[in-house]
Parts: C-alpha cells; sequence; structure tokens
C-alpha cells in the first residue's frame, strides 16, 4: 500500500505543488490582512478557511495531473523521454488513475464547502474542474497550450481570493486587483518556464502532430519568447508595488524582485539552443525557490506594513 501511495505521488508529480501552492497562501494572506472599503466584508483568519485552500490546492491539482497523465498516456509512451512514466510502464493501471482522478474531484468540491457561508467556491467548482483538465487536450489543437497552463495556476491565488472575500465583481474596484495582478505574475511565469520545458520533446511534437510554441517556432523561438513573458512577469511583479497600494510593498519586495530577476536571468543562462541537459535545475529548483521567496516577501512586507 505504501508503495502504490508513493506510486501516486510520483503519478502527480506532488513535488511541483511548490509552483502555485505559495501564490494561493499568499492571496490567502493578503485577503486575511488587507482592510476591505466594503464593510460587509471584513475577512478574519480561520482554520476551516485555511485548511480549505489548502485542500483545494492539492486536490484541484491532483486531479488535473492524473487526467493529463490519462489523456496522454498513448503519447507518453512513444516518447523515449516519458516512456518510464507510470501508465506506459504499466506501475498504475487505468482504471486505478480513473478512479483516483474522480475522487480527487469529487474532494476538491467537497473542500470546497469548508467556505460556507460563501457559497461562490462550490459553486464554481465544477466549471474551475473543467477548465483544469481541459488542459490536457490543449497540444491537439492550439500551440498556446502552455499560456492555458498558465491560466490554470493563475487561478489559485484568484480563487484562494474569492473564496475568502466572498465576491467576484467587488463593489468597490480595487478589491479584486491584488489577487488579480498576482495571478498576471502567475501567467506569465508559468508560460515561460513550461516553454522552456516542452523544448525537450520540440521534435517529437512536430512528428507525433502535437502543437507547442518550440514544435512551432523552433527551440531559438521559443526561448525568445519564454524570455519575454518572463521579463514581462518581472515587471507585472514589480509593478505591484505601485500599482497595488492597498498592499503597502516597499523596499523588501523590490529587494526580493531584484534578486528572483537574477534568478530568472540564470534560469535562461543555462538553458540554451545547444543544450538542454541541465532543464531539471531550471524547471524545478529555480523555480521553486522562485515562488517561495515572492510568498516570503510579499507576505513579510505586507505583515510589516
Amino acid at each position: 500500500m505504501w508503495l502504490k501511495f508513493q506510486r501516486f505521488l510520483e503519478l502527480i508529480r506532488f513535488s511541483h505543488t511548490i509552483f502555485a501552492l505559495p501564490f494561493a497562501l499568499l492571496a490567502s494572506f493578503w485577503a486575511w490582512i488587507v482592510p476591505s472599503p466594503i464593510p460587509e466584508i471584513q475577512v478574519r483568519f480561520g482554520w476551516s478557511s485555511g485548511l480549505g485552500i489548502l485542500l483545494c490546492m492539492v486536490f484541484a491539482r491532483s486531479f488535473a495531473m492524473a487526467v493529463n497523465r490519462l489523456l496522454d498516456r498513448k503519447w507518453d509512451g512513444e516518447n523515449p523521454r516519458t516512456a518510464n512514466r507510470h501508465l506506459p510502464a504499466k506501475l498504475l493501471g487505468v482504471p486505478e488513475v480513473g478512479w483516483f482522478t474522480v475522487l480527487c474531484g469529487v474532494l476538491f468540491i467537497a473542500s470546497c464547502l469548508l467556505f460556507l457561508p460563501n457559497r461562490l467556491p462550490a459553486l464554481l467548482s465544477l466549471p474551475v474542474l473543467l477548465f483544469l483538465g481541459g488542459y490536457s487536450l490543449g497540444k491537439r489543437f492550439t500551440w498556446l497550450v502552455h499560456v492555458w497552463l498558465g491560466a490554470a495556476l493563475m487561478l489559485a491565488p484568484i480563487c484562494a481570493w474569492i473564496a475568502l472575500r466572498g465576491e467576484i465583481l467587488p463593489k468597490a474596484p480595487y478589491d479584486l486587483l491584488p489577487a488579480v495582478w498576482l495571478g498576471a505574475v502567475v501567467l506569465l511565469w508559468v508560460s515561460g518556464f513550461d516553454i522552456l520545458y516542452a523544448c525537450q520533446d520540440a521534435e517529437f511534437d512536430r512528428q507525433a502532430g502535437l502543437s507547442s510554441i518550440p514544435a512551432r517556432f523552433g527551440i531559438r523561438g521559443a526561448l525568445n519568447i519564454a524570455k519575454v513573458l518572463h521579463f514581462s512577469m518581472w515587471i507585472v511583479a514589480m509593478g505591484m508595488t505601485y500599482w497595488a497600494p492597498e498592499l503597502s510593498l516597499g523596499f523588501l519586495f523590490r529587494a526580493v524582485m531584484l534578486a528572483v530577476g537574477g534568478l530568472l536571468i540564470y534560469e535562461h543562462s543555462v538553458v540554451s539552443e545547444r543544450s538542454l541537459d541541465r532543464m531539471q535545475l531550471a524547471f524545478f529548483q529555480l523555480n521553486s525557490i522562485i515562488s517561495v521567496l515572492i510568498l516570503g516577501a510579499g507576505a513579510l512586507d505586507a505583515w510589516l506594513k
């Protein structure tokens, strides 16, 4: 049973939760500490809502990854880089992964009930699952699939804010903006590093008739597009210190974002058209550091102010 449990964690790349979870936590922290201009919205920390954010993140991501593994198992088996994944290698069976997917979806919807009397998370839970699961079909018809993945992870901070604030279209024009700015950072950042990661499969995607930016524009073009996206992400993150005044982000956040900019430059320096062998360093280790840095700086700076 323990071995089976480990295989399911490996199937969904549980360690990669570090990419989106910090942004959901940061949006939650902001929703708790930033006063609302609407008297009816006075958000206070509650263990049920905190647990709800954590469970929703885990189950939503597990659902999306399991759907991806199920729908892509044919191409995973044909691609030498992914042929040893659990379904092609028959370490896990299709029926059990299918039941695991259903279970994660049901538990995600159930976790949304922890935010009652706010009904919005429960009402939006099914559309969110459909959008997350739909990403796995993207490579079949659009090379913008990387942006779809970025948009899927962008939902993490925005949905956390909605779950705690209880409104989508607030009475005050700027009430939702902190989560929207943070969501834009996630969108640009994830889209960029997913393009980098997809460079490993550019030739296979062309031969299999799958769509991706590296397959469409070549590795050099893909690397340049990723650079533009990451530079835009850095501009938006720095801009939050001016465009989201209610957060009172200041010197600490700007200093950390300078460090994040350095990490992004290093990330692109270790990946080149001729050498993709350091992709794991660029993809997982550096991006994990970036997400944790933004969480720490965004939370501490806002709390100190």
